[in-house]
């Protein structure tokens, strides 16, 4: 569940970004619309996208590389033509609805190329978080797990004085130096 949560709203923010740029190469009007657009956007490339990219390479499987982009190209296009019709977003004129299925081509590689970090930093941060609160709810609610947990190892122990504050040992070093 975490991994859609994280996955979703990193893909929202990023979507909101490439909007913005769409805005501001093409003739194409998003304004603050992006906001909205986003959330089309992403459902979009989270549920449909993959859907009509089977297709789509399926069909040109047989085909030259000039098909298989076309294909792609086809798949970004149905994309928009979704965020463009389900959002307050203006394409202007021919170029507002062929150039932003490029743009969008070009962010999702680019999404694609730094998804990965992104979802293991908030999976990283999320199990933080979340340790940290059923930690402070299970030590206080019996005071034996905790002197059962004192007694296992130092790295452990230096794990848990961690999360508590959230310095290393050589940082909380460091800020007792400065006074």
């Amino acid at each position: 569940m975490k991994t859609w949560i994280v996955r979703f709203a990193s893909l929202y923010v990023f979507n909101i970004v490439v909007l913005l740029v769409i805005g501001w190469l093409t003739p194409a009007r998003v304004g603050l619309h992006a906001i909205w657009a986003s959330v089309i956007l992403t459902l979009a490339t989270l549920f449909l996208k993959p859907l009509l990219k089977k297709a789509a390479t399926s069909m040109s499987a047989r085909g030259t590389k000039s098909v298989q982009y076309l294909a792609v190209f086809a798949v970004e296009l149905v994309v928009w033509l979704l965020t463009v019709w389900l959002s307050g977003v203006r394409t202007g004129n021919f170029w507002g609805w062929v150039i932003p299925p490029v743009i969008l081509l070009i962010g999702w590689v680019v999404y694609d190329q730094i998804d990965d970090l992104l979802a293991r930093k908030a999976g990283e941060l999320y199990d933080a978080a979340e340790a940290k609160i059923s930690g402070s709810r299970s030590g206080s609610s019996s005071p034996t797990s905790s002197a059962s947990s004192t007694a296992s190892s130092p790295a452990a122990a230096a794990g848990r004085e961690e999360l508590r504050d959230g310095l290393t040992p050589e940082q909380r070093r460091m800020l007792d130096e400065l006074g």
